[in-house]
């Protein structure tokens, strides 16, 4: 970047700096609170109605939640905040919503990266603003699907707990299981397109805005999404909307 732009290192990180405050203080709304263009009652059928016509058991699913670690330089100090006991790496987690147009719905973080999912859920208050806001256009509750790290409610589902499971808890779980790795796609867009938040050594907690760095690579990766689609939106043939509605 110094030879293409001519100007020295200082300069470019100060010109980063800005324009990544400026896109986030404008638009970081869009993906860290509830999104009413992207989640109403009618767009939310839309998705259910995707997910099921690809053999999801769940007729009112219309995304799927997840956790993920990203991993940072080891601090100097308070190390045992962000190390992740399970990916053996210090990090911050996120908590991020995936939706079957492509689109990442609600995103949460950063969190220490110590901190269990449920835990993480419970902190982004974001059960409340699904038993507020997830409803079909007739009134029936609609839901979102996680792991074995979450709690059962009304518009959180879940794999069946326990190792008797029976011939249809089996097939439920496939169904499912087939349709969630949706969200994990959208993680690893975010990485393919924006390498350097896969070097961990230049994510420095107190030297750089790491969490803002992320929100707004998860934002510039909807706004790809709007205008190319990704895999997750080939797969459930549903298309994003497009960049002028995204931002409207």
């Amino acid at each position: 970047m110094v030879s293409r732009f001519a100007k020295p290192v200082p300069v470019l990180c100060m010109v980063s700096n800005i324009v990544l405050n400026y896109i986030f203080d404008l638009h970081h709304h869009r993906i860290t609170t509830w999104n009413n263009s992207i989640l109403n009652p009618f767009v939310i059928q839309q998705y259910s109605d995707a997910v099921s016509d690809k053999g999801a058991a769940l007729n009112n699913c219309f995304g799927f939640v997840d956790g993920t670690v990203r991993p940072i330089c080891r601090p100097g100090e308070h190390q045992q905040l962000v190390y992740n006991g399970h990916k053996r790496v210090h990090a911050l987690k996120f908590q991020a919503v995936a939706l079957p147009n492509g689109l990442i719905g609600h995103l949460f973080g950063p969190v220490e990266g110590k901190k269990h999912d449920a835990a993480m859920l419970a902190d982004s208050n974001f059960l409340t603003a699904l038993e507020h806001n997830a409803v079909s256009p007739t009134g029936q509750q609609m839901c979102i699907y996680g792991d074995l790290a979450y709690p059962l409610r009304v518009n959180l589902m879940a794999p069946f707990r326990g190792a008797a499971l029976t011939a249809q808890m089996e097939a439920f779980h496939d169904s499912m299981s087939n349709v969630r790795t949706s969200v994990e796609w959208l993680f690893g867009d975010i990485v393919e397109y924006f390498k350097f938040r896969d070097f961990k050594k230049n994510l420095k907690i107190g030297l750089s805005s790491i969490g803002k760095l992320y929100v707004v690579c998860a934002l510039l990766r909807n706004a790809l999404t709007c205008l190319y689609g990704n895999s997750t939106s080939s797969f459930f043939e549903l298309d994003p909307p497009t960049l002028e509605e995204y931002f409207s």
